[in-house]
This record gives C-alpha cells, sequence and structure tokens, in this order.
C-alpha cells in the first residue's frame, strides 16, 4: 500500500509503481551511477502479493480508497470472525507511512470500523432468532517492552503493571488486562477513541506525532447458536495490530527518544526473525511433503526394493524465538498457530525513503510464504458430540446395507453384524455420557 504525504512536499521522486498485483520499485543505487549499463544489479525489483493498492495521487485512476482497501480485507476478516476462527490483521511499514490511519482510520473512513460495523451488524441479524452472540474488546500498547491497559484508570507512579503469562492450551496472555463488554457500535468507537488518545506518541524527523508504541486491540467475539436442538457456542479472537515504525537513531534526539528508538527496533528485528523463521519452516515443511510422496510413490512402484528413509527426519524446524520480545511473545498464535492473518505493509514510494520500502518489501515478501493451521474454536464436549452423531450415522447405514444383503442372499457374517452393533450401541452411549457432562 503506497502513499506520498511529506515527500511530495519536499519534492521526492516517485520509484514505485504499482502493475496489478505487482510492486515494483526502481533501484536508485544503479540509476544514479554513469556505467550503470555494466552493473550485473537489477535496476527495477519487483515483488508480488495478493493484493496492492497505489494511494499517492486521489485523482489518479489507479487509486486505491480506505473503502477499496477494506472491502478486500475487512470482509475476510469478518467471514473469518463469524465461522469461528481467529483473525489477526496488523499493518507494518517506515514511520509515517500511514500504518495507523490505515487500521485505525477515523470513524468516518473505513479501516477498523468497517469491521466493527459489520460484527454489529450480525449481532442486530440474531435477534429475531435463537442465537445470540457477546462482544469483549480489550486495548494495550506496549511502550520500551513493558505492557500498558489503554482502557484503564492506572496509577501514574507505576504505570506499565501487566505481565505476559502462558497458558498451556490458549497461549499467552496479559495477566490483569481488562475487558470490556459492549453492546452497540457506538461504545466501541468511544473506548476505542479513549485508548488511542492515552498512546504514546511523539515528534520525530519524520513524523510530527509518530506512535512509540505497539499497539494491539482484541475483539473477542462469542456467539452462541442451536444446532440440531444441540447448544453450540464458538469463539473467534480478532487482534488489529498498529505496529510502531522503525526508524534510524539520531545523535540529536533526547536519551528518551533514543531508548524508545531502540526497543521498538528491537521488537521490529524480533518480529522480522520470527517471520522469516516461520517462512523457512513452512518452506521446508512442503518441500518435505513433495519429497516424500515422490518417494513413497517410487516405494510403491518398486514394492521389492528397500523404502527410502523419510526426507522430513533429516532436518529438524528452526527454533523460533517468539519470546525474545513482549511484541512477538503476545503475537505468538497470531504469527505461526491458529489464527488467520493478514499483512499491510505500507510504504512510501519517494527515493528518499527507498532502502526502508526495499525492507518494508522484503519482509512482506517473507510473511507471505508463512504456512498457519487456523482452526474453529468450538466448545470441546459439543464437537464430540457431533462427531460421535456422525459416526453413529455412518454405522447404522452400513447397519442398513448388511440388512439389504441378508434379505437378499442370506449370508451376511452374523460376527461381523453384531460387532457393527455394539459400535453403535457404544457410540451412543458417549452421546448420552457427553450430554450429562454438559
Amino acid at each position: 500500500m503506497c502513499s506520498l504525504f511529506r515527500e511530495s512536499a519536499e519534492g521526492g521522486r516517485v520509484i514505485v509503481e504499482v502493475d496489478g498485483k505487482v510492486a515494483k520499485i526502481r533501484n536508485i543505487k544503479v540509476d544514479s551511477r554513469l556505467d550503470s549499463t555494466w552493473d550485473s544489479r537489477e535496476k527495477t525489483v519487483a515483488f508480488s502479493f495478493d493484493y496492492c493498492y497505489w494511494s499517492v495521487d486521489p485523482e489518479d485512476p489507479k487509486y486505491a480508497s480506505q473503502e477499496m482497501v477494506f472491502q478486500d480485507l475487512g470482509t475476510s476478516v469478518l467471514s473469518g470472525a463469524f465461522r469461528g476462527y481467529n483473525i489477526c490483521l496488523f499493518a507494518y511499514g517506515q514511520t509515517g507511512s500511514g500504518k495507523t490511519y490505515t487500521m485505525m482510520g477515523t470513524p468516518v473512513s473505513y479501516s477498523i470500523h468497517f469491521t466493527l460495523r459489520g460484527l454489529f451488524a450480525r449481532k442486530d441479524d440474531y435477534a429475531d432468532q435463537t442465537a445470540s452472540c457477546r462482544v469483549k474488546v480489550s486495548f494495550l500498547e506496549i511502550y520500551n517492552e513493558r505492557v500498558r491497559d489503554l482502557l484503564k484508570q492506572s496509577d501514574q507512579k507505576k504505570p506499565y503493571t501487566l505481565r505476559v503469562r502462558e497458558h498451556p492450551e490458549t497461549g499467552p496472555y496479559v495477566q490483569g488486562l481488562t475487558q470490556h463488554l459492549v453492546t452497540d457500535y457506538k461504545q466501541v468507537v468511544e473506548l476505542l477513541e479513549e485508548g488511542i488518545a492515552k498512546r504514546i506518541t511523539a515528534a520525530t524527523h519524520i513524523h510530527n506525532a509518530s506512535s512509540r508504541s505497539h499497539a494491539i486491540f482484541t475483539i473477542h467475539y462469542t456467539q452462541a447458536i442451536l444446532e440440531n436442538n444441540l447448544p453450540s457456542e464458538i469463539a473467534s479472537k480478532i487482534n488489529l495490530v498498529d505496529l510502531a515504525g522503525s526508524e534510524r537513531a539520531d545523535p540529536s534526539y533526547c536519551k528518551d527518544r533514543i531508548t524508545e528508538g531502540a526497543n521498538i527496533n528491537k521488537s521490529l528485528v524480533t518480529l522480522g526473525i520470527v517471520i522469516s523463521t516461520l517462512a523457512q519452516n513452512s518452506q521446508m515443511f512442503s518441500s518435505c511433503q513433495s519429497i516424500n510422496t515422490i518417494t513413497s510413490e517410487g516405494d510403491s512402484s518398486h514394492a521389492d526394493s528397500p523404502s527410502t528413509s523419510s526426507v522430513s527426519g533429516t532436518r529438524r524446524p528452526a527454533y523460533i524465538p517468539y519470546r525474545d520480545s513482549i511484541l512477538t511473545w503476545l503475537l505468538k498464535d497470531s504469527l505461526g498457530g491458529n489464527s488467520k492473518t493478514i499483512m499491510i505493509a505500507t510504504i512510501s514510494p519517494a527515493s528518499s525513503s527507498y532502502n526502508e520500502t526495499m525492507s518494508t518489501l522484503r519482509y512482506a515478501s517473507n510473511a507471505k510464504n508463512i504456512i498457519n493451521k487456523p482452526r474453529v474454536n468450538e466448545d470441546a464436549n459439543v464437537k464430540l458430540i457431533r462427531e460421535l452423531r456422525e459416526e453413529i450415522d455412518r454405522l447404522k447405514t452400513m447397519l442398513m446395507s448388511f440388512e439389504l444383503v441378508r434379505r437378499n442372499t442370506s449370508q451376511l457374517d452374523d460376527d461381523r453384524d453384531g460387532n457393527l452393533t455394539e459400535l453403535v450401541l457404544q457410540n451412543e452411549m458417549k452421546v448420552c455420557m457427553s450430554y450429562l457432562m454438559l
């Protein structure tokens, strides 16, 4: 997603272009050389993504508005949440490239407000049905590797007292973080604006009100429905993440700004290492699967030859340093686990931001190689009952088919018939026991 504000006023040269789903950036290090004819480096580097948006000039026919961006991405967020998946949407990019505006926007713009309106529109649809939903929100910021609740009145002497813990089943969480039950869109907007007002910002060389902390706005969306006369509950967690922008340290900054920048860069570097390692592990897993499939096909066609050992056993997945940063630890599931994750990379197309833009594009290119394994978050007992019912139906179908064979041939194996009947009875008993546990 390209945007150009301060650079336009300074007469910056545009070096980025968008062609469909491909973002191309001119290598100014090659263009500026007189003897670049003999330079082996590429003059233009292309990166392909699922979506590319051009937000430089509103008069340009290719201009992408906030509405267009969130019609594409926000719809996916809502669809996944309604089906019970965890969702994460986060923006990464250089300071001043439009991350906070893209994620938080304004009440009249799209962005996060599009998602919130969609959730409460679905909530209103449940009003006349045998179903209901509950929405809770929380808002935190990570400043200098410490966590603060943006929706809680904290003691000025100890503003950062929240600690990150890890639950054996649900994963990392913030101990003591408040969750606020909301019933309509207006309440959420009020809480969101309250949290944004408390975020730490400061003037830098690039931006007058640069975010100096990472912010995570979490929506807990729970749906209670009646399915086949059986109560069922599915829950999804939507993480909307606004990352602080990366920026080079400047000796003219005061000590606080330098400390902030160091901690921001530390967490972003860790995030980059985590994303790179996850992408490497995903690619290794995919290639091992492909090789093992080819090997197994070869072994089956040469049954007399000795079997080849599994390729996947020769290399172990690389260690992923989630705990090296509070940010990556909290986003552990979102980055490489039970979540559908969308990354928005915001860049400046100006020549003055060439290095930062290249870094962001490489970052995003690595991230798209990660393969997550999201699953529907539903009640374990309800899931067990549904699976047992499906197994009972399958066994009853088999019994009926055997009955038909018996009538036609009168030669059915009585032992096999008895075993199937016993399996049906066992599963029906399990269903009854599961009902008693509910």
